[in-house]
């Protein structure tokens, strides 16, 4: 008898799975000239889900590419697969060539995107040269 309500138990458990939901998502997509970095987190700023392209299977230059970026929204997808997200905020950081496939992508997804924000650090006057030498 003991049995049969155990197994019952984690039949249930087994066949239920719960879906976790966010109301609100970060999307963080980093291009730069040697990869591409796709980092989604909550709303507090706890990290759900990253990958990059070298996680996909790219290998040197083939990683900044915008194909790559593409594969990089696809396998993200599977890992969020199991939860559910109301709405995202995407920034975008780096001046790679995959940043913008990377959006395209995202925005091809049923994901409904509030914002993008593109947070590439400017140099305003940039680091203080060297002293001069005299001679």
């Amino acid at each position: 008898m003991e049995g049969e309500e155990s197994s019952q138990k984690q039949e249930a458990k087994e066949g239920k799975k719960k879906k976790r939901v966010l109301e609100r998502a970060n999307v963080y997509v980093q291009a730069s000239y040697n990869n591409t970095q796709i980092t989604v987190s909550d709303e507090n700023g706890a990290v759900v889900a990253w990958t990059t392209a070298g996680a996909a299977g790219f290998k040197g230059p083939r990683k900044a590419t915008p194909y790559a970026a593409s594969k990089v929204v696809d396998l993200i997808f599977e890992k969020l697969e199991p939860m559910e997200i109301k709405e995202a905020h995407v920034f975008a950081k780096g001046i790679g060539s995959g940043r913008d496939s990377a959006l395209r992508a995202l925005t091809s997804r049923n994901l409904n995107i509030v914002s993008i924000k593109d947070i590439t650090p400017v140099p305003h006057n940039g680091c203080r040269i060297k002293k001069r030498r005299r001679v």
